[in-house]
């Protein structure tokens, strides 16, 4: 507490500060609070378990006047899964000034029940972009009088886009706005908003500070194996604190949930199929370390702050590489070391090699009889790639300076254009082999009449 006291904080600050069982403030608190403090806009670069929520919710405790009955702060974040987090962070503050009204604003709630809460007026809303448009276009609270926006994870807002949402939002708010933006990374495309909206903004780039931790990136062959079925082979093999483990899809991550449970793993998961509720409970059981392992999405999981995470195990590799980075990014980390297990088959061949010329070191090797072996490097056949497979690496690979959001939505949406095609091509060409064959049968036909 004694590190914190020298931001000459108010005292329910410094109680939130205690609640919280903080005793030294981290690197990216030392720097934005003091900053926050003097309603500087902020550009905070930092990784994921950086203490970047407390170095803006410091400052929120301290300048939020609970006797005026209005919005003064509104919080955005890409994901449900985020913004409950947060709020879950957020109503702390409630244990020092019962009169403070926080009002999340989330995805797979009653709309009409959200727009009566925020009616009764509330301090604080952190919801996800879309919510806190409606609510702003409903004009179910006035935000002509809001303080300070933050927006938290901006990338994977702009990743998402969202980005032109959080405009309409902004765009209601008063001109003298002070406006924080926090994100692991600050996209190029991010420039533009914040040319608008950010003067005088000072720029706290800490992802480089972070202590680097050890990891050692394991492929595992499946061979004949699902990798469902690898899963259940290597777990006796790892003794994890946490271990987080990556699905492809909901469905996926549901399936292997409910696998890992009738062995008689103590299992947590996460992801879009799950009801709001669902969700909510599994995200408190998280931040309560109930349980040692994780199934999870790669969008449920992206920026949710989970402590020690010793293994991460991808089922497969995600089509977007940079996923598989975030996933590898969730471990070692403060100087830890950390394992991530790849489960792979052959036709993952060309993504390995893709991010082997990212540096990536992976090391082969399979779980057997009680031990782990190092496995010959498997180099797996590649087919040769035909004009369509070819056309979708061009679209996958290639660098446009000017892109737009929901660019990614876009590229997926060629992809799909590109496999119709690809199968339009396969039916026709099986069209005429059958014709083909029926000709040859007839000229048969009539040799042998």
């Amino acid at each position: 507490m004694s590190d914190f006291t020298k931001f000459n904080l108010n005292e329910p600050a410094l109680k939130f500060i205690a609640i919280n069982g903080f005793s030294t403030p981290t690197t990216i608190q030392q720097v934005v609070i003091p900053l926050a403090l003097k309603r500087r806009n902020i550009i905070g670069i930092s990784k994921t378990g950086s203490g970047k929520s407390h170095a803006f919710l410091i400052p929120i405790i301290e300048k939020i006047d609970v006797s005026r009955n209005e919005l003064q702060v509104v919080i955005s974040a890409p994901t449900r899964e985020l913004a409950i987090q947060l709020c879950q962070k957020a109503r702390v503050m409630t244990e020092v000034l019962p009169e403070l009204k926080i009002v999340e604003a989330t995805g797979g709630s009653d709309r009409l029940k959200l727009i009566e809460r925020v009616k009764n007026n509330c301090h604080i809303l952190i919801g996800t972009p879309g919510r806190l448009k409606d609510v702003v276009e409903q004009q179910a609270i006035r935000v002509d009088k809001v303080k300070t926006l933050i927006i938290d994870e901006a990338d994977m807002t702009f990743e998402s886009g969202f980005l032109e949402t959080i405009d309409a939002v902004a765009g209601k708010m008063p001109k003298e706005l002070n406006i924080m933006v926090f994100g692991a990374t600050i996209p190029q495309q991010l420039q533009a908003f914040i040319a608008k909206y950010l003067t005088d903004a000072v720029t706290v780039d800490l992802s480089q500070n972070e202590e680097p931790g050890e990891i050692e990136n394991i492929l595992v062959a499946c061979k004949h194996r699902s990798y469902q079925e690898q899963l259940l082979q290597i777990l006796p093999g790892i003794n994890p604190y946490v271990c987080l483990i990556f699905a492809n899809s909901r469905k996926e991550a549901a399936a292997t949930a409910e696998l890992l449970r009738s062995h008689n793993y103590q299992i947590n998961e996460l992801h879009g199929d799950m009801s709001a509720r669902a969700r909510r409970q599994a995200l408190k059981k998280i931040q309560n370390h109930n349980d040692s392992y994780i199934v999870a999405t790669d969008l449920a999981a992206r920026g949710l702050d989970i402590d020690s995470i010793s293994h991460v195990i991808s089922l497969g590799l995600p089509s977007d590489l940079d996923f598989f980075i975030h996933r590898s990014g969730r471990t070692g980390r403060n100087g830890r070391k950390g394992w991530c297990y790849t489960l792979y088959r052959d036709s993952d061949a060309g993504a390995i090699n893709q991010l082997k010329k990212r540096g990536i070191k992976f090391v082969y090797q399979n779980y057997s009889k009680g031990q782990w072996r190092i496995t010959k490097t498997r180099k797996p056949q590649t087919k040769k790639m035909d004009e369509f497979e070819r056309e979708i690496v061009k679209i996958v690979s290639r660098k446009n300076q000017k892109v737009k959001p929901g660019y990614k939505k876009k590229m997926q949406a060629e992809i799909q254009d590109i496999k119709r095609k690809k199968r339009r091509a396969m039916i026709q060409a099986s069209i005429k082999q059958v014709s083909k064959e029926k000709n040859k049968q007839k000229q048969r036909e009539k040799q042998e009449a």
